[in-house]
């Protein structure tokens, strides 16, 4: 009786007082976890880059970033100002998470059947078309032309971060809708910025990455895990596509493509070794209880800490440990060193520039249009189906906050008008789009939800 009573309120797991440091830290490990931190950090960033920019230091802003810094390796160099090392360098790692995404969502994910991807698809192909349509209506023939791809763009992170900000009254299923159509939006970036964002080809440069990529598709092949291998490849294929001319944040997406996305070992495999190397660990500490000289245990930590690798993928593991690189270093990195614009008498003349206009009106109009447009006509044709907690005044709301480009339209921005003056042009249109459309968005969420919430839980 004393056993079943035992059986039946098993004992609580002991647990270890936290170290100083870790309650210290965990205020901040909190706030990192919050979905929305990411998108308050970008802003936060976006803003100093502002008040720098237009303060008595705006000389010291553009100094800073033109600094210039070299690798060299004997015989071999490589220069580029600050802002480009960020621009090419950091944000090759931020396209290579991306590219995970974009891989685990098209295996396992949203974007895993034609039914499930039909509807953000089909509403990320209109947030494309729409703005980018906008953008060569005010711009055909003008200079500015080339910028047609910049208000395609969405930031997830900005626009996941304001979705969160409404909590549960926000659908699951609308925040994996919203997900799945930024992801689905970032691969259509990623092509644009292959296909048409693309200088002079160094064809011998080319074929060095493509003969780094068979390489890394044959150690996929091969079993090879490794991630320091996989990134010193890497390092190789990003250098080779930068001098061929493609961008090189695509060796990014590249090396994304080609990291292995299968466990080694199966769930039922990992179970019954780990419950084995807990019985060895288990002997080992009741033979000799002191930890640094008990060999025995050290052997059954290591045993476990490499079935535990097996058993997760390397995507998996990569995609989590530079989540967070991503969203609170790279990111808020690249806003600082390219948000900042003049915003004097020249830069508010600046708003009225076709260029400003055609990105600013492609994302506050064109990017809600065209999502709520097609995914309509996806739905209407039954190629789709809405789902059941989502009303069409939501996809609205989300198709507005798909018009915070910001990061992504930064980025491409950059690619289009580097070196000439349609640049801080184009980020006042990209700044002022985006800021109006992300309050409009969550605008129209808020008013949904409220009249969606019960009343008694808003008098309550």
């Amino acid at each position: 009786m004393e056993q079943e009573r035992d059986s039946q309120h098993p004992q609580p797991v002991p647990s270890c007082p936290p170290a100083p440091i870790e309650r210290i830290l965990r205020p901040f490990e909190n706030f990192v976890h919050q979905q929305a931190s990411g998108g308050i950090v970008l802003l936060a960033c976006a803003a100093v880059a502002l008040l720098w920019a237009n303060s008595p230091w705006s000389s010291a802003y553009e100094s800073v970033w033109r600094t210039p810094l070299s690798i060299r390796l004997g015989a071999l160099s490589l220069e580029k100002p600050l802002l480009l090392w960020i621009n090419d360098g950091l944000m090759a790692i931020f396209f290579f998470v991306i590219g995970l995404e974009i891989k685990r969502e098209v295996l396992v994910g949203e974007l895993a059947s034609v039914r499930e991807a039909a509807l953000p698809i089909a509403a990320a192909l209109g947030g494309m078309l729409a703005p980018a349509a906008i953008f060569i209506a005010l711009n055909a023939g003008r200079p500015s032309a080339s910028g047609w791809g910049i208000p395609m763009a969405t930031d997830i992170a900005f626009a996941l971060g304001i979705l969160t900000l409404l909590g549960r009254r926000a659908p699951i299923s609308l925040k994996v809708f919203l997900t799945a159509l930024a992801i689905a939006d970032d691969l259509g970036a990623v092509m644009v910025i292959a296909l048409f964002y693309t200088t002079e080809i160094a064809w011998g440069a080319l074929a060095v990455a493509a003969a780094v990529v068979a390489v890394l598709l044959l150690m996929n092949r091969l079993g090879v895990r490794s991630a320091l291998v996989y990134g010193m490849f890497g390092l190789v294929l990003w250098l080779a596509v930068l001098k061929s001319g493609v961008h090189a944040t695509i060796a990014g997406v590249l090396l994304a493509m080609v990291i292995p996305a299968r466990a080694r070992i199966t769930n039922e495999v990992f179970i019954a070794q780990s419950r084995e190397i807990l019985s060895q660990f288990e002997q080992a500490c009741a033979f000799d209880p002191q930890p640094l000289g008990n060999k025995a245990r050290a052997e059954a930590l290591l045993a476990l800490e490499t079935a535990a690798r097996k058993a997760e993928a390397p995507l998996q593991r990569l995609e989590h440990s530079l989540h967070s690189w991503a969203a609170f270093v790279i990111m808020p990195v690249f806003a600082l060193a390219n948000a900042g614009v003049a915003l004097g008498e020249s830069g508010a003349a600046g708003f009225t520039h076709p260029t400003a206009m055609g990105i600013a009106l492609g994302l506050v109009l064109g990017k809600p249009l065209g999502i709520v447009l097609f995914a309509w006509l996806a739905v209407r044709v039954r190629l789709a189906r809405l789902p059941a907690d989502v009303d069409w005044r939501q996809i609205v709301g989300v198709g507005f906050l798909a018009g915070i480009g910001f990061t992504m339209s930064l980025f491409i921005a950059n690619l289009s008008f580097r070196g000439t003056p349609l640049l801080d042009i184009a980020k006042t249109g990209i700044l002022a789009g985006s800021f109006v459309a992300g309050v409009v968005g969550w605008a129209i969420l808020h008013f949904v939800a409220r009249e969606r919430q019960p009343a008694q839980e808003r008098t309550g």
